[in-house]
């Protein structure tokens, strides 16, 4: 069973050497062209990851800020609530 696999895979891989080997040979222009795409698309994933770092560290720096209006908010409230049992009271 294993020489089987064996031979099948050496023709196998003997066939892709062949099948390589006849292949057209590539433009360089276009090679060159395929590389300066795939620069650019690189730049602009880059400039798109700053870009959402940046947004992120903005919105920490928002969530933050109504985090701390929401604590005052309800500050306020607790001390509203204070005072009108204590004019209640009276």
């Amino acid at each position: 069973m294993q020489s089987k696999i064996i031979k099948i895979s050496i023709l196998t891989l003997a066939l892709g050497l062949l099948g390589g080997c006849a292949a057209p040979p590539v433009d360089s222009s276009a090679i060159d062209a395929a590389m300066s795409k795939a620069n650019d698309a690189y730049n602009l994933a880059t400039n798109a990851r700053e870009i959402a770092s940046e947004a992120a560290y903005a919105a920490q720096q928002a969530q933050s800020t109504a985090d701390a209006a929401l604590e005052c908010c309800n500050q306020n409230s607790q001390k509203l609530d204070r005072m009108f049992e204590k004019a209640m009271m009276k």
